[in-house]
């Protein structure tokens, strides 16, 4: 017999308007919310597909690119990573993948879930991998693909593209890059890189709502998809018929989610007014100034080497004393503020701060270290105070004035 629900118990939703400074979701612009909000309409109405075009024309200048193939998957970042695997791996191939986290672990994982033979590369978390330590494991071999991450979201590491480009060309390789936690934050350049396939999510720096999954594929490795001796192993993420619907013949695929892309494109109108260059800089600075108040709290940071440091995810390490649920739950709850904890290896190791998209503002990075000394004195860690915010005021100030940033 169903159990009865007493429906009356159950209210209008009304979420809290948190501050959300974790490694995704971020918060979004009152401009993507009245997009979100905006009637809907069929997947195939005529104007939907003017919305569309616009779209996949914003989405190339974000990812710096003229790839016909570009698009947004109907999924979160880790089914672009299975598009950007399964399309490419058949049995026989061999592919490297650079590990130093846990979502570069992911890709390595889903290859694995190919025929192919999969080799990880891998680095401590807190460290970016050598592309000699890749060049090394590809010698003498036919690679396939070289993927990695150029923003590891658990643990807040930067890799540079560059090098990784060279080392697949050396291979004869398609290079595979994971931006999820980097697009609209990071200098990136796809077609200048020469990445042969990248892809991201929404719901990061480019503070849309989660659930898709932009992607661009060069010229070459959509020759790779046609000269498949087998079908790729997923209906859903088969790059050649997905893109039908977002080609120009609008061929029937699946039902996309319309609002998420009205937001998509509202959240990408955001960016591109403000300028790519303008919002990488802010994004640099931002996190610049966090990291001067996190390390004048008497804080450590995971990723040593500055050069290392992603923008948009720092890495703290918790000190001893102070306990990890404890004080997120305290943000939580007495400054409505979100951050995200250690995962994998790292859990309860480190706090993971976000300041990504329309939550990368020096309001919230000091609002952040005002809450985070608060919080830590709570818990008896020693604080000299305001220590945290004049750090990071110091580094804006500094930015501001053209004399002391010369300096």
């Amino acid at each position: 017999m169903t159990q009865r629900i007493d429906t009356q118990s159950i209210g209008e939703l009304n979420p809290p308007n948190r501050l959300m400074l974790t490694p995704g979701p971020s918060s979004m612009d009152p401009r993507v919310y009245r997009a979100l909000a905006a009637p809907l309409v069929g997947h195939m109405d005529p104007w939907f597909k003017g919305c569309m075009d616009d779209t996949q024309v914003l989405l190339r200048q974000i990812f710096q690119t003229e790839n016909r193939l570009t698009m947004p998957l109907s999924a979160s970042g880790s089914g672009g990573i299975e598009a950007s695997v399964v399309n490419t791996l058949e049995e026989g191939d061999e592919a490297i993948i650079c590990v130093n986290g846990i979502f570069s672990e992911r890709m390595a994982v889903i290859a694995g879930h190919t025929a192919a033979k999969v080799t990880k590369v891998e680095a401590p978390y807190g460290k970016a991998v050598d592309a000699e330590d890749v060049r090394r494991a590809g010698k003498g071999k036919k690679i396939k693909i070289v993927g990695l991450a150029q923003g590891e979201t658990s643990s807040g590491v930067l890799t540079q593209i560059v090098d990784f480009r060279k080392v697949a060309d050396e291979l004869g390789a398609l290079l595979v890059v994971d931006t999820v936690a980097s697009l609209a934050a990071v200098p990136l350049h796809v077609d200048r890189e020469r990445v042969d396939i990248c892809f991201s999510g929404t719901q990061k720096a480019i503070s849309a709502p989660p659930g898709m999954s932009p992607i661009t594929v060069s010229p070459r490795a959509e020759e790779v998809f046609r000269t498949r001796k087998t079908k790729v192993q997923s209906w859903y993420f088969d790059l050649s018929t997905a893109m039908n619907y977002w080609g120009k013949e609008r061929l029937y695929h699946h039902t996309p989610p319309v609002s998420l892309i009205y937001a998509l494109r509202e959240a990408m109108r955001i960016v591109l007014e403000e300028g790519l260059e303008a919002r990488w800089a802010k994004h640099k600075l931002n996190q610049l100034a966090l990291v001067a108040g996190v390390e004048a709290l008497g804080l450590k940071l995971l990723v040593e080497n500055p050069k290392d440091r992603l923008v948009t995810v720092t890495a703290v390490m918790i000190p001893a004393g102070v306990n990890d649920a404890k004080f997120r739950n305290q943000l939580l709850e007495e400054f409505n503020i979100e951050i995200a904890g250690g995962l994998g290896p790292l859990k309860d190791k480190i706090w993971r701060l976000g300041l990504m998209g329309y939550c990368s503002q020096k309001p919230f990075v000091l609002q952040l270290l005002a809450a985070m000394e608060k919080s830590l004195h709570d818990q008896s860690h020693r604080v000299s105070p305001g220590a945290g915010v004049g750090a990071a005021l110091g580094v804006y100030i500094k930015a501001e004035t053209p004399a002391l940033a010369a300096r």
